[in-house]
């Protein structure tokens, strides 16, 4: 009994000495944190430079600053005034956005491509301050931390490893989403703030069922196609559609009554913002179309398998099969004095290579060859003017090289310089307005577009808040992609 109500009382001591409560701002609440304001400023601004390396910044400045007011407009009025807030459009085709601790706040570029209004943006940022004027991710990572000390105690004390791996709790939480209870919580106050702002707080449920139409689309093409359904994390979260969802509805609906009268959507300074923005991939970050991808600054081209997918980061493009058991990646690093790809590859690998090999295509240099080991893995490099591409493909767990090698060395040997009819291939498409006319329907619209009928059609509808089956009335103005 002695060693348990020692271990008891040690443990007691820990939360005494971890406790740090505060009064939440937004809420009104105490909350468990173990974060000063000050730590949490500081947080945020180490992970901003982490997430510039990760997400592209969108190189239109106009839509940039237009971001920002719309931002520090709701921002203003909600319950942290006082923060520095820092709005930022990412270059990527994700329907995303995230916040960071102390009042960093990121939208993804296809987010926007499915928004319909001002007010509708604002939503979206007051759900993101909402995030950061409740403190949720100072209060996960408290939570983390104290879980992470406390595990550390009971396993000295029994034996037992109650710790999980909790390194990255903040990091998910931020991008995936906080949980239900938390979104809702983001959800009524960014509404309370879109209504003090001047905005129609119901954008907000109009948002939620954009994105819960977005997971019902992929949904249906995953069911479609044979795919395991891949679960989405941002709002992510109604079971039921969100005009019927009681929660939902719970949560929003006290700040209607704060509207006054005064909703605005500004439905054409919004659409007049984004007209002419890429859909989907951007120059700046490469083009795929199908398996190929083409990268216009770059001067390149490469093609992958049929059925593998594409993961285009800033650091690296990465390619994998559907069953996603191999990968093999593709990075642009500078070249090393006078040293042949064969002698950079070994210098790289500490001249521990097999099965060497060089090669030339399309007037480039390369050579390629198999690090052993378990698994072993297939290297290449390819010089092309004074940049070097390498590339690294491997197995997961401990399979054999052998089941994906031919694919790897087909993705490395396919890359080469752009031909000049391929250089139009490098541009991306983008949204354009069109006024609907007496008597046109989105069928009508969606002929001459680009890829399936069907999927221009759905496209449109998703893209203009009539998803599955809305048609638009005449004159109003509707995205479409060109």
């Amino acid at each position: 009994m002695m060693p348990r109500m020692l271990l008891l009382t040690c443990l007691l001591a820990l939360f005494g000495a971890l406790s740090g409560c505060a009064v939440n701002p937004a809420t009104g609440e105490t909350d468990f944190v173990t974060m000063s304001e000050q730590d949490e400023l500081a947080l945020g601004r180490q992970a901003s430079q982490d997430v510039a390396k990760q997400y592209p910044r969108y190189a239109d400045e106009k839509l940039q600053a237009y971001v920002q007011q719309v931002g520090e407009r709701v921002a203003r009025v909600g319950d942290r005034p006082t923060l520095q807030y820092h709005f930022t459009v990412v270059d990527t085709p994700d329907i995303n956005a995230f916040a960071l601790p102390g009042g960093y706040i990121y939208v993804h570029r296809g987010l926007l491509a499915y928004l319909n209004s001002e007010a509708e943006l604002a939503a979206v940022l007051g759900h993101e301050i909402g995030h950061v004027t409740a403190r949720h991710s100072v209060r996960q990572q408290s939570q983390a931390s104290a879980w992470g000390v406390l595990g550390a105690a009971v396993s000295i004390g029994t034996g037992v490893s109650a710790a999980g791996d909790l390194t990255n709790v903040l990091g998910t939480a931020m991008v995936r989403g906080y949980g239900r209870d938390m979104e809702l919580q983001a959800d009524g106050l960014g509404a309370k703030y879109l209504a003090r702002a001047g905005y129609d707080p119901t954008a907000m449920i109009q948002v939620v069922r954009i994105l819960k139409n977005q997971e019902d689309f992929a949904r249906e093409q995953a069911q479609k196609n044979g795919q395991a359904v891949q679960p989405v994390g941002y709002h992510g979260l109604f079971d039921t559609h969100p005009d019927n969802d009681q929660r939902l509805q719970q949560v929003i609906g006290p700040a209607k009554a704060l509207a006054n009268g005064q909703q605005e959507t500004d439905r054409e300074r919004y659409l007049k913002a984004i007209d002419g923005m890429p859909f989907g991939d951007s120059a700046d970050t490469g083009i795929r179309r199908g398996q190929h991808f083409y990268h216009g600054e770059l001067n390149f081209t490469l093609t992958y398998p049929p059925g593998w997918g594409l993961l285009n980061q800033p650091s690296a493009l990465i390619g994998y099969p559907q069953d996603q058991q191999a990968f093999i990646g593709m990075k642009l690093i500078p070249r090393e004095g006078q040293l042949t790809p064969l002698e950079y590859l070994r210098k790289g690998a500490g001249g521990r290579l097999a099965g060497e090999e060089t090669f030339q295509q399309a007037g480039l240099d390369g050579a390629t060859a198999v690090v052993p080991g378990s698994p072993a893995r297939r290297v290449a490099l390819i010089y092309q003017g004074k940049a070097a591409y390498l590339f690294v493909g491997a197995i997961k767990g401990r399979g054999s090289l052998e089941t994906r090698d031919a694919d790897f060395l087909s993705v490395i040997h396919s890359f080469r310089p752009l031909r000049a009819d391929e250089r139009k291939l490098a541009e991306p498409v983008r949204l354009a307005l069109v006024q609907v006319q007496a008597g046109q329907s989105v069928e009508q619209l969606a002929k001459g577009g680009n890829g399936p009928e069907s999927d221009a059609i759905s496209r449109i509808r998703l893209l203009n808040d009539l998803y599955p089956s809305g048609q638009p009335k005449a004159g109003d103005w509707l995205k479409i992609v060109r």
